[in-house]
C-alpha cells in the first residue's frame, strides 16, 4: 500500500469534485477563486484568443473560431473534470492494490469503465475495500454525468434570455446601434415618453445578466448569431443613451423628469454588471487608441437632440468624459475580449438594419442553391 497515492487520488478527486460544485451549483460572489476552471478558462482563452488574431478579420473561419469557443470550452472543461476524476481513483485503486498485480496504466483502465459505469467486466477487485471504492467511484460517475447533462440546457436557456433584448435593439437602434438613434427613431415617431419604459426593460435586463455571469461567466462568451451583432455592443450602446439623457435633457416636463430618473437606474444596473463581470474575467479597464466620439458625431448629436424638441441643458460638454471614464474603460476591455467592435454615437446613413438584408440577398448564396 502507497499511502502517498491515495492521498494525492483523494485530493484531486475533491478538488475536481469541489470545482464541478462550485461551478455548477454554488451560487457565488464577486471574487475570482484560484479554482481549476478559473486557470482552464485563462489558458484556453488566451491560446483561443491568439489563434483568433491571427485569422483574418471579417472571414467565416474566424467567425466559427470566435463562436465556438463558448460552447466548446464547456464539452472540453467537462471532459478535463471526468479524465481527472478517472485519474484521481486510479491512484487510490494503484494506491491501495486493489488490482493485485495491475500496473498503473491498467488500473487507470479499470478506474475509467467503472466511472463512466461501463461495466465490461474482465476485470474485479476482489479485496472488500476495492469493491467498495468501486461502488463509491460509479455513483459519483452516474452523479457527475447526471448534474453535468443538466448544466448544459442552462447555459443555452441563461444565453436565449440574454439574446432576446439585443435581437430586439436592431430596429430601434440600428446595426450597429447607436444612441443618437434611438434618440433620432423615438423622436421622429414622437414616442420619447416612451424611452422611459424602454430603458426599464433594459435596466431589469441588466440586473438578470449580471445574477447570470455571477453563476455562469462561460455565457460572455456565447457570441450572437449575426457577426456584428453582441451584447457587449448593445449595453455600451445603452450606457451611451443614459450618458445622453442625464447630460443633456433639462427635467422640465413630468415625462423628461421621469426618463432621467430611469437613465441613472439603468446606468448604475447596467454599469454594475459590466464592472463586475470584468473583475469577475481578470480583464482591466482599457483605453481606447481613438475616440468614439468624434467631432462629427458631436455635431450630429446636438442636431438630434434639438430637432426632437426637448430642452436642451446650457454649456452642454459633449465629451461627456467624466460619465464615460465610469464605464468606457471596462466596455472596452469587454470588446477587445469578445472580438467585438463598440459601438458609434451615431448612425451612418447608408447603414441597414438586419431585418432589411438577409441570407437570401447574398449573391454567392444564391449562386449555391
Amino acid at each position: 500500500m502507497n499511502v502517498g497515492f491515495i492521498l494525492f487520488g483523494f485530493a484531486l478527486i475533491f478538488a475536481v469534485l469541489y470545482d464541478t460544485f462550485a461551478t455548477i451549483i454554488l451560487p457565488r460572489s464577486v471574487d475570482r477563486d484560484r479554482r481549476l476552471t478559473n486557470y482552464f478558462y485563462l489558458a484556453v482563452g488566451r491560446l483561443w484568443r491568439w489563434v483568433g488574431k491571427r485569422l483574418p478579420y471579417g472571414s467565416q473561419g474566424r467567425t466559427e473560431w470566435l463562436g465556438a469557443f463558448g460552447p466548446l470550452s464547456v464539452i472540453l472543461l467537462v471532459a478535463l473534470w471526468a479524465v481527472l476524476l478517472i485519474v484521481g481513483f486510479a491512484l487510490v485503486h494503484f494506491g491501495a492494490g486493489t488490482l493485485k498485480g495491475a500496473d498503473f496504466f491498467t488500473t487507470f483502465y479499470f478506474s475509467g469503465t467503472t466511472f463512466l459505469t461501463i461495466g465490461f467486466g474482465d476485470m474485479t477487485s476482489t479485496t472488500t475495500l476495492g469493491r467498495s471504492l468501486s461502488i463509491v467511484e460509479g455513483g459519483t460517475g452516474f452523479g457527475f454525468l447526471a448534474i453535468v447533462l443538466g448544466y448544459i440546457p442552462v447555459l443555452y436557456q441563461s444565453f436565449s434570455r440574454r439574446e432576446h433584448l439585443v435581437l430586439l435593439l436592431d430596429a430601434r437602434a440600428g446595426s450597429n446601434p447607436s444612441a443618437g438613434e434611438i434618440w433620432r427613431r423615438y423622436s421622429e415617431a414622437g414616442a420619447l415618453d416612451d424611452l422611459c419604459d424602454f430603458l426599464k426593460e433594459w435596466e431589469l435586463w441588466s440586473a438578470q445578466q449580471l445574477e447570470t455571469y455571477l453563476s455562469y461567466p462561460i455565457v460572455a462568451f456565447y457570441r450572437s448569431q449575426h457577426d456584428d451583432q453582441s451584447w457587449v455592443t448593445a449595453i455600451t450602446c445603452i450606457l451611451d443613451l443614459c450618458t445622453l439623457i442625464q447630460d443633456c435633457v433639462v427635467p422640465v416636463d413630468p415625462w423628461s423628469k421621469k426618463l432621467r430618473f430611469q437613465a441613472a437606474n439603468t446606468f448604475a444596473m447596467a454599469r454594475h454588471m459590466i464592472v463586475d463581470l470584468a473583475y469577475i474575467l481578470s480583464i482591466p479597464p482599457q483605453s481606447q487608441p481613438f475616440d468614439r466620439l468624434t467631432p462629427e458625431r458631436k455635431h450630429t448629436l446636438e442636431r438630434i437632440l434639438r430637432q426632437s424638441g426637448v430642452v436642451m441643458q446650457e454649456d452642454v460638454d459633449w465629451s461627456f468624459s467624466k460619465q464615460r471614464d465610469l464605464y468606457e474603460p471596462y466596455a472596452i476591455g469587454l470588446a477587445k475580449t469578445m472580438f467585438c467592435v463598440l459601438p458609434d454615437w451615431t448612425s451612418y446613413d447608408e447603414a441597414q438594419d438586419h431585418w432589411q438584408v438577409t441570407a437570401w440577398d447574398n449573391p454567392h448564396f444564391r449562386a449555391g442553391n
